[in-house]
Parts: structure tokens; sequence; C-alpha cells
């Protein structure tokens, strides 16, 4: 693998690639620590350390940015709100005809989709930035005992600065992406969530090992290598459904007659049944604090506020199961594989073609899902079984959306850099 490593940097194009991308991705992390003007940041480092945020409502948020959202920097927001854009727009595309007939349209019709995912990317991004500056104004609901004066000036000149910088921002995280895309290595977007992620791996670890001791830490170090090979088979499993082609003849040339298959991944939905279940579970919590005098917002606090009560892990679980189905059922449509095999003379071997294909690819989805979704569950509710464990929530690397993420990125980056070399006579970095 090492000597993979070595001869990617030894083929011109594709070291200038490699290079590129840590390039933006140096300049995305100056960004993530850099403040956003008007921002004390020696009043947000003092409420950083006397706090612990990992409970909070905005734990899954300062994942993803890599600690930039609790410190309120330029790039605060980071990929935060194309991904809820985009999300937004996948779904709407089953209910928009309009939406569903541009995806069918090819080349033209998914740059109309990038393009209004841009468009709802900078509304998100002005929404959530307008928030964050509004509960930064009182600190105590950002971070819980914070008395510090976050924003000194606090005049409609500098707060319409802030909302401004975050936004723009989030635009320059979005055109990073893009150059990652198309002149790095790797999906852009995906590159920078990994870097997020990964960028609070060693505190985190590093913190365990000051709270706990190293017995601990070693502990979790080995669980989290066998964690961390289980997520790489199970992401790697897929069910292969053979299809077959028959010959077509087309004036005087004979065409089809190949054979392949359908891969259904068990993890079908990756992390979004994941960050669907978060979000909503997160919704009680928020209604509780503008009104916490009532007898349901008591009962909330107890129960859902905290990650480590065993109705909220049950509740999330569950939500994690359905959000699974749910997202599975409306990003696969048996119907239309089935219709667009038939129209090229596709069938499966023993399935005959038509309605009898899409009963049976509705049948093996539905199997192979239970599986992925139980999956699911499982491994995100790790960090909050390591937080009644050991005390370690946020702390606790190995679990939950960060390793999904983070794996899967990982094995989708390293497949592209080893096409790459292979196309050069190279061994690749799997072999």
């Amino acid at each position: 693998m090492l000597t993979a490593f070595v001869n990617a940097f030894k083929t011109p194009d594709l070291r200038k690639k490699l290079l590129f991308t840590l390039f933006i991705i140096a300049l995305y992390r100056v960004g993530s620590v850099l403040p956003t003007p008007g921002v004390d940041a020696q009043a947000v480092r003092t409420c950083l350390g006397q706090v612990q945020t990992g409970n909070s409502i905005y734990g899954m948020l300062n994942l993803f940015s890599g600690g930039a959202l609790l410190q309120l920097s330029v790039f605060a927001l980071t990929v935060m709100p194309y991904i809820t854009a985009s999300i937004i727009i996948q779904l709407l595309t089953v209910v928009i005809p309009r939406l569903e007939a541009l995806k069918k349209e090819g080349q033209a019709g998914t740059q109309k989709i990038t393009q209004y995912t841009r468009y709802l990317t900078v509304g998100l991004a002005v929404l959530q930035s307008t928030t964050i500056i509004a509960l930064a104004r009182t600190p105590g609901q950002m971070f819980q005992g914070c008395q510090e004066d976050l924003i000194p000036n606090d005049s409609v000149l500098m707060l319409a600065t802030m909302v401004i910088t975050m936004t723009a921002g989030t635009g320059v995280i979005m055109w990073f992406g893009e150059l990652i895309t198309d002149r790095g290595v790797g999906n852009g977007m995906s590159i920078l969530i990994f870097v997020s992620i990964a960028a609070a791996f060693p505190s985190s670890l590093w913190a365990i090992r000051q709270q706990q001791g190293w017995g601990i830490f070693l502990v979790v170090m080995a669980i989290g290598l066998v964690i961390m090979a289980a997520v790489i088979y199970v992401e790697q499993a897929q069910r292969r459904i053979p299809v077959q082609y028959t010959k077509r003849m087309i004036g005087r040339r004979a065409y089809g007659g190949s054979s392949t298959y359908i891969p259904l991944k068990v993890n079908q939905a990756g992390v979004i049944p994941v960050i669907f279940a978060s979000s909503l579970m997160y919704l009680p919590v928020l209604a509780a604090q503008f009104n916490p005098q009532a007898s349901w917002a008591g009962w909330i606090n107890a129960n859902i506020a905290q990650g480590g009560h065993p109705v909220y892990m049950i509740a999330f679980f569950l939500l994690i199961i359905g959000f699974t189905y749910f997202y599975v059922g409306i990003t696969f449509n048996p119907k239309e594989v089935a219709d667009n095999m038939r129209k090229h003379g596709g069938f499966i071997p023993g399935i005959r073609a038509g309605r009898p294909t899409e009963e049976y690819l509705h049948y093996v989805l539905s199997r192979i899902t239970a599986p992925g979704s139980l999956y699911l569950g499982v491994i995100s509710l790790i960090p909050l079984i390591a937080f009644v464990l050991i005390g370690a929530n946020q702390n606790f690397p190995f679990g939950g959306t960060s390793i999904l993420i983070v794996v899967g990125v990982g094995l989708d980056t390293v497949k592209q850099i080893e096409s790459q070399l292979q196309q050069r006579h190279y061994e690749g970095f799997l072999r």
C-alpha cells in the first residue's frame, strides 16, 4: 500500500490532483478557525472551555463542521446548508413532476437541478446564520452556563455583516467542493465533510485519555478498530442480482447478449436516515427551550434531551429503521428499473420481464434493507452507549454518523485513486 502511495505521487497528473486537493483542504481548515467579524474569539474559547456541548442540539452540526460552528468562524455553517438543500431537492424530485422530468433529461437536467440546489443552499445559509447569531447574542442558549459576551457590538449593521460573512463562507465552501471534484481527487463535498470529522478525531481520543486514563484509551482504540473493520465489511457488502440481455439485430449488426448484474448494497441509504432521525429527535428539545416551564418540557428535558436515556435510544433506533425504509423506497424504484430492463431487452434469469421482475426486486430490496437498517441503528447507538459506560458522548469518534462518513468517503476516494493507478499499470491501494 505504501508503494501505491509512492506511485501515486510519481504520476505527474495524479500528483497535481492530490496536491491541489490538499491545498484546498488547507484553505478550508484555515477558514474553519478564522473568527467571523464581530465575534469575541477569546470569549468563545472561554465558553468552550467551561461547558460540555456534546449533548446539546448543536452536537451533530458541530461534528460536521469540525468544531467551526461553536467557534463562530467564517465557515461555521460548513456543508450543512448544502446537505440539507440536496436532501430537500432529492425528496422534491419524487413529488414535483417538473423536477422528475429534469432528472430524466440527462446532463442538462442535472445541471439545472444543481443550480436549484445552490439557490436553496444560499437561502438556508441565510436562515441558519441568522439563527446562530441570534443564539450567540444570548450565550446561555448555545453554551449552557456561559455568561461571556460573545458579540460585543450587536448593532444592526454588524449583525448583517456577520450574516453576510457566514453565508459567503458557505458559498466559498461550495466552490471548494466543486474545485476538488473537477480538478482534484474524489467528490469535493464528501472530502470536505471527511476532513471536518477527521479533524476532531485526535482531540476526541486525547480527551478520553485525559478523562479515563490509558487503560480505557487502549480499550477504546481496540474497539474502534473492530468497529471500523465491521463498517468496512458491511459497506462493501452487496446483493448482486444477475441480468441477462438478449441479442438484437439492428441492420447487419448484433447488439446485446451480455450479462451483468444489479448491485444492491446492504446499506443502500447511507447516512441519510441517521441525519433524518437526529434532526427529528432535536425538534422536541428545541421546542422545550422556548417553553421550559411546561410539564411536557420537563419530561422532554429529562428523557429526550439526554442522549444516554433509554427512551431516547429506543426512539432514535426506531426512527433510523423507519427512515431507512422510507429513503430506500424513494431512491430505488423497482418499477422504473424493471421497465428500463424490459425496454432494453434485459431480464433476470428465471423471472419474467415486467411486473414479476418489479415484484422480485421489491422483495429482495425489502429483505436486504432489514439488516441494513439494523446495522445503521446499532452503529448510531455506539456513541450513546459509550456515553453511559465511559462518559464520552461526542468524544467517542468510533460510531454514529462520523465513522459511517469517514469509512464511506475514504473507501470511495481510495477506489478512485486506485482506478487511475491501474490505468497506468501500477498496483492499486487495495491490492
